[in-house]
């Protein structure tokens, strides 16, 4: 198969590791909105595997399902230009970017580097309390403790994010919070399911609201756009 040529439109691939394939849709749409023009977003998700990832033990169960995906879809094969991991975890993202023949990012990490670079001061609001440690070990990995004021859950559900009316009015609540307590002039939406809540808590609140699957793909479309820079 001849080489992809880096002047082609950029094809990104955006992977849920969850097994919800209506979620997945959701994020592909949100991605999709995202886009800059001409950048094509495919969605998918594993077969098997959690419903939804809440703590440590799900992401665990996940990464069969996401690493046989990953080696399907992207290992050995010049479909895609960058590729996504759609869980505000970053499951399993060490280890695929290590196995990656193009550039790979999580939603958590883009987030938070998407927050920094704006120099905000950031608190991250995601779901329920067992994911707030991982959350915080990925912050300070990335090195980027010193601009976190708190990790926050909202007490919502991954899968609620889809079908609970009152999941956004409680979503709103823990930034205000946030606004009140922690000191922070930015906030990161800690869910890939939440990527529709953004631009209203934003308009709402009038400092910046990050959703980290749009983050995500701006990342993915600056590091396409640096290597075909460097391969001229």
């Amino acid at each position: 198969m001849p080489a992809k040529a880096w002047s082609d439109a950029v094809h990104i691939l955006v992977i849920n590791p969850n097994s919800t394939a209506s979620m997945t849709a959701a994020i592909g749409e949100a991605a999709r909105a995202a886009a800059a023009p001409g950048t094509t977003i495919t969605a998918i998700n594993p077969e098997t595997g959690p419903p939804a990832i809440q703590g440590p033990e799900d992401g665990a169960a996940a990464l069969p399902g996401l690493f046989s995906l990953f080696d399907r879809e992207v290992v050995g094969r010049e479909a895609y230009d960058a590729a996504i991991i759609a869980c505000f975890d970053d499951t399993g993202l060490m280890d695929l970017r290590a196995r990656s023949p193009v550039p790979v990012v999580g939603i958590g990490e883009a987030g938070y580097l998407a927050a920094a670079r704006r120099g905000k001061r950031f608190s991250v609001v995601t779901t329920l309390a067992v994911s707030v440690p991982i959350l915080e070990a990925n912050i300070a990995a990335y090195g980027l403790d010193h601009a976190c004021a708190r990790v926050r859950a909202s007490g919502v559900p991954v899968l609620a994010l889809e079908e609970d009316l009152a999941a956004a009015a409680r979503i709103e609540a823990e930034i205000d919070t946030a606004l009140r307590d922690d000191g922070c002039d930015a906030i990161v939406l800690g869910c890939a399911g939440m990527a529709q809540f953004a631009e209203q808590m934003q308009a709402a609140h009038g400092i910046p609201v990050i959703d980290g699957v749009a983050a995500a793909v701006a990342w993915c479309e600056e590091a396409v756009a640096v290597k075909a820079e460097e391969n001229r």
